[in-house]
């Protein structure tokens, strides 16, 4: 069953001269009253009727389920309105002018008249983007500087979050080619590079949120992008040790690593479209855990997958591989992505035995 509420059947949208002032300021990069049609198309509402006097440029493009009902300028505005919605039976009523941050939300929202009230929604709208499933390193460091790179150029450039994520895939491949050259330098740039995609990596989720473009061939490439990284900077991790006073050994750890992780990678996958998720792993239910998600785990606190889950997330390893390799401990960071991929591994081939053990028997 859905979480999701049902919209209502009809909504009207006020867009005359007295929403004209807040209605056309950019809020996250869209106009309030481009923001409030791709809210309400995002959440299917079957029809959406704008009453307008043509005081607000209305977008070029509507939603096949949006109508237009022009209103002559005649003074009698207030009154034309109370009829429009005494014909469409009551509809729930909105103004151009006026943010909601949760699309659920019909009664509240917060109106723009002036900068002042455009900077207090656009606020508004990222401080909604900091979810209870942030890892640490994520809510405290990460954040603050994609909300900056977001709120700053992304909103405002003609680029797409799927770009955003390729991008910065980009990044981190060329940072897991520089630790694979072994020199203390390289392993160095190569890790802030790391970092740096990983500080991007939030970039393409917010954008799709406060534009409205999240889609689930977003979320497999954003997942699958994420996983092939992971997969090079452990490899890289292991060439650029070997190379920097370790040994052959070090490239078989690595190898060793990469095996289980892709193991993990696989059965996630399977169980994604097994389960209907999405493309985010962190929606997986895990058997093992008594069918609860990553997304669970992090509210929850004291128990093995709740750390396992912590030291796990992709902001906090790679932060912390970052801090140890600026202090030459690269044999350490191998340490940890080998345990961290024996933890994913074994999560991996624990769903399939508890599944298999939940398999009712076959009748005769």
């Amino acid at each position: 069953m859905s979480d999701t509420p049902t919209p209502p059947p009809i909504v009207l949208l006020r867009a005359t001269r007295e929403e004209a002032a807040g209605a056309v300021l950019q809020v996250g990069g869209l106009r309030v009253i481009d923001r409030a049609l791709r809210q309400l198309a995002r959440q299917k509402v079957p029809r959406v009727v704008i009453a307008t006097d043509g005081a607000i440029a209305l977008p070029k493009w509507l939603a096949p389920t949006v109508e237009i009902r022009q209103l002559p300028n005649d003074g009698e505005l207030a009154t034309r309105l109370i009829g429009l919605e005494a014909e469409l039976g009551q509809p729930i009523a909105l103004r151009a002018d006026v943010v909601r941050v949760r699309a659920n939300n019909y009664d509240g929202g917060l109106r723009v008249v002036d900068e002042p009230s455009r900077v207090a929604a656009e606020d508004a709208i990222f401080n909604d983007l900091l979810r209870g499933d942030l890892g640490l390193v994520a809510r405290h460091i990460n954040k603050k500087i994609s909300f900056w790179i977001t709120r700053r150029f992304l909103c405002h450039w003609p680029i797409t979050p799927n770009q955003v994520t390729l991008g910065a895939g980009i990044l981190g491949l060329f940072g897991c080619f520089l630790i694979a050259t072994g020199s203390q330098t390289g392993i160095v740039l190569g890790f802030l590079l790391a970092q740096l995609q990983s500080i991007l990596d939030g970039c393409d989720g917010e954008l799709a949120r406060v534009r409205f473009q999240q889609t689930e061939i977003g979320e497999w490439l954003d997942t699958i992008v994420d996983d092939v990284l992971n997969l090079a900077l452990v490899a890289s991790i292991g060439i650029g040790l070997s190379r920097h006073g370790g040994s052959a050994n070090d490239i078989w750890i690595a190898g060793g690593a990469c095996a289980m992780l892709l193991t993990y990678n696989i059965i996630a996958y399977r169980e994604l479209v097994k389960q209907g998720e999405g493309g985010e792993v962190l929606k997986v239910r895990w058997w093992f855990a008594k069918g609860t998600t990553f997304k669970e785990m992090t509210g929850s606190s004291g128990d093995l997958f709740s750390w396992i889950n912590i030291i796990g997330k992709r902001d906090f390893f790679v932060f912390t591989w970052m801090v140890l390799a600026i202090v030459d401990l690269l044999p350490v960071v191998l340490f940890y992505a080998f345990i961290l991929a024996l933890a994913y591994g074994g999560a991996a081939l624990g769903q399939l035995v508890v599944r298999g053990a939940r398999r009712p028997p076959a009748t005769l």
